[in-house]
């Protein structure tokens, strides 16, 4: 008898045991079974940047090179040759148009103009004495012919010596700075030697080219921006357009004009020219790594309520980061700018920052 209880209390603990761990496995499977369930209908997605289209005014601008050059540039000479007596100018100096930069010796000039005009006084009144004659029939009219004719020679001679001596002095063509003299007083001089430069340096003139498919694009009165170095912009207006195409460069050649009123703009200088062809006012544009090339079209990525949805766009021009959008996305739509390679259509994105 006490055997069989001892049993029967034995087989009741096992049954006990066994029910528990039934128990903890049913749970368990249960709980695993709803978090899954979770896990499946809540995704996270492709963790993606956006950003807001917003209109904006977007330039079609062309970025080149291009040279400061002087409005007015001469290498100054002399028309005669003769020994230097006086320099009058400063290197380095403002001068004005006229001013007397340089002499030769004319003193062999200065006495012949001294003979022809002591010749010039009798010759006077060599032909006043002829023509009363004339008057009254005393002389012939070849006598006076002759006498007349002698004077208005003298006159001419006259006029070619002096035009001599003005040669012998060297004077300013425009108003400019003259730069490094290149010839002491005393010297002997010829009319190929070169003396100093001088130059106009207010205004200046901006030389620059453009590639010929925008040759049509560009008018006179044109607005361009240029920088000397890292300095501040400049703005200058084009004031002048080469007629014809260089054929070896397929450029147009421009010139623009830049006051140039504190002479902070020194001629010779590398100038990087934007010049401003159009502005587009409230233009749609993205950044050129949201535009995804895809068999002949070009796609771009909107983001609607957490699903990536491609579009079909058509662009218009482009700068060195943005792309005018024509068609195909509005206003305040939102654009994925990353990921682009790993969306596809209906695809669950989740924005990680807005732009």
């Amino acid at each position: 008898m006490k055997k069989l209880i001892k049993r029967i209390f034995l087989f009741s603990l096992v049954a006990i045991v066994l029910l528990f761990l039934i128990g903890r496995r049913l749970d368990w499977f249960s709980s695993s079974k709803q978090e899954t369930g979770n896990r499946t209908t809540a995704p996270l997605g492709l963790q993606v940047k956006g950003m807001v289209i917003n209109p904006a005014s977007l330039d079609n601008r062309i970025i080149t090179s291009g040279t400061v050059i002087p409005d007015e540039s001469v290498e100054i000479s002399s028309e005669a040759s003769g020994k230097i007596t006086a320099i009058y100018f400063n290197e380095g100096k403002k001068v004005k148009k006229g001013d007397l930069l340089l002499t030769i010796n004319d003193a062999e000039l200065q006495a012949q103009l001294k003979r022809l005009q002591f010749q010039e006084t009798l010759l006077v009144e060599r032909e006043f004495r002829q023509r009363i004659l004339l008057e009254k029939e005393a002389v012939s009219q070849e006598v006076y012919d002759k006498a007349l004719a002698d004077l208005n020679t003298n006159r001419a001679e006259i006029m070619m010596v002096e035009a001599q001596i003005a040669k012998t002095m060297v004077k300013a063509p425009f108003d400019g700075v003259i730069g490094l003299r290149l010839v002491s007083e005393g010297s002997y001089i010829t009319p190929n030697m070169r003396i100093a430069s001088l130059v106009k340096i207010q205004p200046v003139k901006i030389e620059f080219s453009i590639p010929e498919r925008y040759a049509t694009e560009v008018k006179l009165g044109s607005k361009i921006n240029f920088t000397i170095g890292n300095t501040n912009k400049y703005l200058a207006e084009v004031y002048a357009v080469e007629p014809i195409i260089d054929q070896s460069t397929r450029t147009l050649k421009l010139r623009a004009l830049y006051p140039n009123t504190n002479l902070d703009v020194i001629p010779g200088s590398f100038a990087s020219v934007e010049l401003i062809l159009k502005t587009y006012y409230e233009a749609l544009s993205i950044p050129t790594e949201a535009l995804l090339p895809m068999l002949g079209e070009q796609i771009v990525f909107l983001y609607k309520n957490g699903i990536a949805e491609p579009v079909e766009v058509e662009t218009g021009i482009r700068t060195s980061s943005l792309i005018q959008v024509i068609s195909g996305i509005s206003a305040n739509d939102t654009i994925i700018t990353t990921g682009l390679l790993h969306l596809k259509k209906g695809m669950a994105v989740t924005l990680s920052e807005l732009g």
